[in-house]
């Protein structure tokens, strides 16, 4: 059985207008529609008016893109800057859009019908001007003038990068503006003529990386350097809510009832960030050098570490975790009345997360990264700017509700079925297709319904279904039941080993010597590789010459248990004669006195009848390499021994000759004795042991007969290539009597 019910599997498949809790169910959920195509590898920000009309903020290249209810697309503003890093539309009816790294917020007239350039705009703020006008001031104010290096030829301060990362307005219509090296947000009262603005609240950090609004008129600022959260008065006092664990904030969201969420994410040991490479107007590469900020490195990686935890900040709690993804990078956060939605940066994926830690996945985007998200309508709707490439995407549309699952690999040709749903499960129609290629584009089956709670879809190697939820519908616990299609066992290796023998009986006074047994691979030494267990390692046997012990190596794709055959077959022979059937181990052990002397082959034959009936199972077999039953001793015949009469040095030399001759294999070894003295070796005539035959004629020397009178004992001794032995005897007298 093929099961799905955790959350982990949910997420391999394919969700469209639905939600996967994290308990493991499929619900109904928001659909995503693609509004929009830009020009821009990136959109960056999103606003939108109660009309229905969005206004984008792009980067390479940078513009201010006007998008209608009809989706169709007005390049608003352009600039030579890298990127519009945030678009808010104010109070007053103008739109403010912000650009990086100049640090500089222009003032747009939405309806405009022409294109505006950054001579043609209103300058509300510029960041370095700003810091330039703070420089010098005493302690408590910016001190960022330090930083600033000599006026270009355009008054702008050459290499003082500004960021500028978020804005918003206060009820009295007025603009804060959130900055970066230095960490400040500014105010700007866009009711007076001179615009000018004041430093609102000043940190220590690297950048003020989010803001957001308290039920209480405060406001909240998130950092990046140490992940703080401030609460902000409206006199412009900062009060530390929370330091994170994690060094950046770069989203927050306060929900209905005044809870506030904060994203945190990034290593506080190091910044992990590369330098960021980002296009400029299509003229130039500039690599702009930043201290954080894992946002604006979207372009550089898809993915950044260690992932990111949002945390819930409740006046009359501790700061607690209510959700953590190891892979995602969190960058936008919106309050919704069923939750908080999170955007992923470098995985596309939309999580809907409830106070209490429950969480689902809503929405996979089909770009590689999401970037920002803002409420749009009155219906719950969201517009989602994304990257790679720049698009803007509707979440929130009815549309279909359906899931279609990862593919199952069966391994092998497949039957199919039933599927098993969990009983809470309701309100849902399942669906199946199969085929035997991997990726369902081509040459599947098409969806057929599922019918008594069986697939329908025919055989084949992979499978997937789908759910369509009907409205309140849910499907949790969904199992495919299958079996591939019976494939035969495969033996691969047989080695057989003559005078060995499995499972010895212990000897009481001492140890047998011992022989390991391998299976044959030409590229492992010796050593087939099988089954990745312990079958793969030498088995050890007794060295025992009245027994045979075969080993194998087999398997089963289906994974099958196994039974084993094993077949004797003779030299000359047409027929196999059954050794033994019903091993169920790998290995086997059999008397060899009892089979005729020859040359015989082995063959084993696996089944897999343990897992199939008789009629469905299969066999493979595979047959050993020739070897050679031989349990009969050579016969030594001829044995004679003489002395000469008469020689120069008395005793004389003794001249011993003999025969010997074996039915089944040559003679391998020769060797005598002297009155039950040492074996002495001996070469047979012509000095080679190699033939069935062997004649030995060969000269005791006279320093071994010195000393010795009387009857002497001469006792040869022959053994074959099988270790039989064979003996004979002859006594010789002295020189006056002949040799008996």
């Amino acid at each position: 059985m093929w099961t799905q019910s955790r959350l982990e599997e949910f997420e391999k498949g394919t969700p469209q207008g639905v939600a996967l809790t994290s308990n493991g169910e499929i619900r109904e959920g928001p659909g995503l529609k693609e509004i929009l195509t830009t020009p821009s590898t990136f959109v960056w920000s999103v606003a939108a008016d109660k009309g229905g009309t969005a206004y984008l903020g792009t980067g390479s290249p940078a513009t201010v893109q006007r998008v209608g209810a009809d989706g169709k697309a007005f390049t608003l503003f352009e600039t030579h800057d890298l990127a519009v890093q945030v678009v808010r539309l104010g109070p007053d009816g103008n739109l403010y859009a912000a650009t990086l790294p100049s640090g500089k917020v222009y003032k747009l007239k939405p309806d405009a019908t022409t294109k505006q350039t950054e001579s043609e705009a209103s300058v509300v703020f510029d960041a370095s001007r700003v810091a330039a006008k703070d420089a010098g001031k005493p302690e408590g104010k910016s001190g960022a003038g330090k930083e600033e290096k000599a006026e270009d030829k355009d008054g702008d301060k050459a290499d003082a990068k500004r960021y500028i990362w978020d804005m918003t307005f206060d009820p009295a219509g007025r603009l804060y503006v959130a900055t970066g090296g230095p960490a400040a947000v500014y105010r700007i009262d866009l009711s007076k003529p001179e615009m000018a603005a004041e430093e609102f609240f000043k940190s220590d950090e690297q950048h003020i990386r989010a803001l957001a609004w308290d039920k209480k008129g405060n406001l909240i600022a998130g950092t990046d350097g140490t992940g703080l959260v401030y609460r902000i008065s409206p006199d412009g006092k900062g009060y530390v809510l929370f330091e994170a664990p994690r060094r950046e904030i770069p989203a927050l969201a306060v929900d209905g009832k005044g809870t506030i969420y904060a994203a945190s994410v990034g290593d506080k040991t190091h910044n992990p960030l590369p330098p960021l490479p980002i296009q400029g107007a299509g003229v130039v590469t500039i690599t702009v050098v930043q201290p954080g900020s894992l946002q604006q490195a979207a372009n550089a990686s898809s993915s950044a570490p260690e992932g990111t935890d949002v945390y819930a900040l409740d006046e009359s709690q501790a700061p607690r975790k209510v959700w953590s993804g190891k892979d995602e990078v969190v960058y936008g956060l919106v309050s919704r009345a069923d939750g908080i939605l999170a955007i992923s940066g470098n995985r596309g994926r939309i999580f809907r997360i409830e106070s209490n830690g429950d969480y689902a996945d809503v929405g996979h985007l089909e770009a590689q990264q999401g970037l920002c998200l803002t409420a749009a309508g009155a219906q719950g709707e969201v517009l989602i700017g994304t990257g790679n490439t720049g698009k803007l995407v509707r979440f929130g549309l009815q549309g279909p509700h359906e899931y279609a699952s990862d593919v199952l690999d069966a391994g092998a040709l497949a039957r199919y079925g039933r599927i098993e749903v969990e009983p809470n499960s309701s309100g849902y129609d399942l669906f199946t297709r199969t085929g035997n290629i991997e990726q369902p584009v081509r040459g599947w089956t098409d969806w057929q319904p599922v019918s008594s709670d069986r697939v329908a879809s025919p055989a084949g190697r992979f499978l997937q279904w789908k759910a369509v939820l009907r409205p309140g519908g849910s499907l949790s616990g969904v199992g495919v039941n299958y079996l591939p299609v019976n494939a035969a066992p495969v033996v691969e290796d047989v080695v057989v080993v003559p005078g060995a023998r499995l499972n010895p009986q212990a000897q009481p006074q001492q140890q047998p010597a011992t022989v390991n047994i391998n299976l044959p691979s030409a590229n492992q030494g010796g050593v087939v590789s099988f089954d990745g267990g312990a079958n793969n390692n030498p088995i050890t046997a007794i060295k025992d010459r009245t027994a045979i012990t075969a080993r194998w190596a087999a398997h089963d794709d289906n994974g099958d248990d196994l039974s084993y055959s094993l077949f004797l077959r003779g030299d000359g022979e047409k027929d196999w004669h059954l050794l033994k059937d019903n091993v169920t181990e790998k290995a086997y052990s059999f008397d060899q006195t009892l089979i005729p002397d020859g040359g015989y082959q082995l063959k084993v034959v696996a089944s897999d009848v343990p897992s199939h009936t008789p009629t469905e199972a299969l066999t493979g077999d595979k047959v050993s390499e020739r070897f050679e039953i031989d349990t009969t001793p050579p016969v030594v015949s001829g044995l004679k021994a003489s002395q000469a009469s008469s020689c120069a040095h008395a005793p004389c030399p003794l001249h011993v000759t003999f025969d010997a001759e074996d039915a089944m294999s040559a003679v391998v070894h020769a060797e005598y004795s002297l009155d039950a003295g040492p074996w002495q070796y001996v070469e047979p005539v012509g000095g080679l042991s190699d033939a069935r035959r062997e004649h030995y004629d060969f000269t005791i020397p006279a320093s071994a007969l010195e000393g010795k009178s009387g009857e002497q004992l001469i006792t040869v001794r022959v053994s074959d290539r099988h270790d039989n032995t064979g003996l004979a005897k002859t006594t010789f007298a002295g020189p006056a009597s002949p040799a008996k």
